[in-house]
């Protein structure tokens, strides 16, 4: 024990020692490296992220468990090493799994001005155009089905009180183990009538029919962002005006942002050997 420690009386260097360590629990445990604080008091968005993003934090005392309807949507399936939050899977075949949570719908009230723009979005297009609405971190995304993109679209740069004008970028996101909506396209708006107010808007589409409609005839920054998206992804833009490459050749083949797409392997010039692509190679990360 350390001079500083001896002079200190023994429930007081207990106490501090507990608070270095990081508590035993999903997402926390296990690491006693003395020199993390606790986490117990953190809240809001200086909580870790595995408890941010899909659990909930309620009151002493009082129930955490997840309302129906709101509970955490599972997008896919970590394999391999997780570092030491999760254990950590030193041989690197992949042995431990962990399913990837992304927030569900979220419980009014939203908070802020997101219950107004919510409020007023449904009552221009009907209570029917949103598929959910999910509050994260302080941002807001409304998930829009296909047919729906347009009006919601619209509605969000037209209506007085929505009046975002600006859309500052379209991409893409590939969930492959998310089945029926592997492909999601991703539009943030800005609003400069309201004071730099920001809003997501994300639409998703299967696999085997990735076609939404283009939102240049209502947003033409919108342009550039879809070609990109069609490029990386391949989420088709129905009513674009020249939905072509904009990255990749226009003889490459397949949409290389996608998690499907091969990594390709690197040659070597010594014995004849290659070097696999990584995601056949084991994996230390």
């Amino acid at each position: 024990m350390s001079e500083e420690k001896k002079d200190r009386p023994t429930a007081e260097v207990a106490k501090a020692d507990e608070q270095g360590v990081h508590r035993v629990g999903e997402g926390l445990g296990g690491t006693a490296n003395k020199g993390f604080p606790s986490t117990e008091s953190l809240t809001g968005t200086n909580r870790p992220v595995e408890y941010t993003n899909t659990r909930p934090q309620a009151p002493e005392g009082e129930s955490t468990s997840v309302p129906e309807g709101h509970e955490p949507v599972v997008v896919g399936e970590r394999r391999g090493m997780f570092g030491a939050s999760s254990g950590a899977d030193t041989s690197g075949y992949g042995g431990l799994r962990s399913p990837i949570l992304f927030p569900g719908a979220s419980q009014r009230p939203y908070g802020g001005y997101f219950d107004a723009v919510v409020d007023a979005l449904e009552e221009t297009t009907g209570a029917g155009t949103l598929r959910t609405v999910v509050v994260d971190r302080g941002e807001l995304t409304l998930h829009v089905a296909p047919e729906h993109l347009l009006t919601v679209m619209q509605a969000l740069r037209d209506e007085p009180a929505l009046r975002f004008e600006m859309c500052m970028s379209v991409s893409g996101v590939h969930y492959p183990d998310l089945e029926g909506s592997e492909l999601h396209a991703v539009f943030q708006l800005l609003s400069i009538t309201h004071h730099g107010r920001r809003v997501r808007v994300e639409c998703g589409v299967p696999d085997e029919h990735p076609h939404m409609p283009s939102v240049v005839g209502i947003y033409p920054a919108a342009d550039w962002h879809e070609r990109e998206t069609w490029d990386m992804f391949g989420i088709v833009f129905d009513g674009h005006p020249a939905l072509t490459r904009i990255l990749m050749p226009d003889d490459w083949p397949g949409h290389p942002q996608r998690k499907d797409y091969p990594l390709g392997g690197v040659p070597v010039e010594y014995k004849g050997g290659t070097i696999p692509p990584p995601d056949q190679r084991r994996s230390y990360t």
